[in-house]
């Protein structure tokens, strides 16, 4: 089985407990406009241009295509994802082995990685096997059966849950959020262990009354174990620009920490923990 994927991000920290490889996979159903992994949208392979490399050589004949990546001499050109076998990825991983230890283990994330459900759910099959914790990062916006098929060979969720008002998830999203709340419903149902993350975004849910909704909503879920709240930045920003893409959200916009004090508060008074 094959999988297409654009990064590999060893000594992870914050996709799950203790140390672990996170894998990125391409394609993304959502269009999140303040999106800072652009190279997760797309399923297919892309090329990326970096100006600042280019030294005006002409290998390239001014085509950016897939085939002149191997003649750019400054790696101006680069591929942004590759399609991996299993057996392959199996290999990658398994050289981070020692660092995981007792919590440690493999986190796939995207993009959506469920997109690629079966490669995902027979990686970490194998992964589950040789004793690592397994975790998948989702936006929840996936069939209900592709979400069941990975039951039982995920031990975290880390779950995206970006606003309750359905239209104005919509608006910032691409997608209506129904089939997102109803998959985490399901997966509480479950019993599985969730961490929720909820990104904190200008003029999008930086409102009380947002943020009193998300709370109230996840306050309902017995299985969510903690809440991550991560205020919006700009770190993507330029990766647009190297994908001849446009990132058009305000990125003048900021996140006071006085914000962020004040919605934390709507989670700690029904006694969710926050990460």
């Amino acid at each position: 089985m094959k999988g297409v994927i654009f990064d590999i991000q060893r000594f992870s920290v914050h996709d799950g407990p203790g140390i672990r490889t996170t894998v990125f996979m391409k394609g993304c159903p959502l269009r999140c406009k303040w999106c800072h992994n652009p190279e997760g949208l797309c399923r297919n392979i892309q090329v990326q241009f970096f100006e600042e490399k280019c030294i005006g050589c002409k290998a390239c004949g001014g085509q950016r295509s897939i085939e002149k990546t191997a003649v750019c001499p400054s790696q101006a050109l680069k591929l942004c994802g590759r399609e991996i076998e299993e057996d392959e990825l199996i290999g990658e991983l398994l050289r981070d082995r020692i660092f995981y230890a007792d919590k440690g283990g493999v986190t796939f994330s995207g993009g959506e990685c469920l997109l690629q459900a079966d490669f995902v759910v027979s990686v970490l099959s194998r992964i589950k096997e040789l004793g690592f914790t397994t975790a998948i990062d989702t936006s929840g916006y996936i069939s209900t059966n592709e979400m069941r098929k990975t039951l039982s060979v995920c031990d975290l969720y880390l779950y995206d849950v970006k606003c309750i008002d359905p239209q104005v998830h919509k608006e910032y999203t691409g997608v209506d959020n129904a089939l997102i709340l109803n998959n985490l419903k399901m997966l509480s149902a479950e019993g599985k262990n969730i961490w929720v993350r909820v990104p904190v975004v200008p003029n999008f849910n930086n409102t009380e009354s947002e943020m009193e909704n998300i709370a109230e909503f996840v306050a309902s879920l017995p299985n969510v174990k903690q809440v991550t709240l991560m205020p919006y930045h700009t770190l993507g920003a330029s990766k647009y620009r190297t994908l001849g893409m446009e990132y058009s959200f305000d990125t003048t916009a900021k996140i006071a920490e006085s914000e962020m004090s004040v919605f934390a508060q709507k989670f700690t008074d029904r006694g969710i923990l926050l990460a």
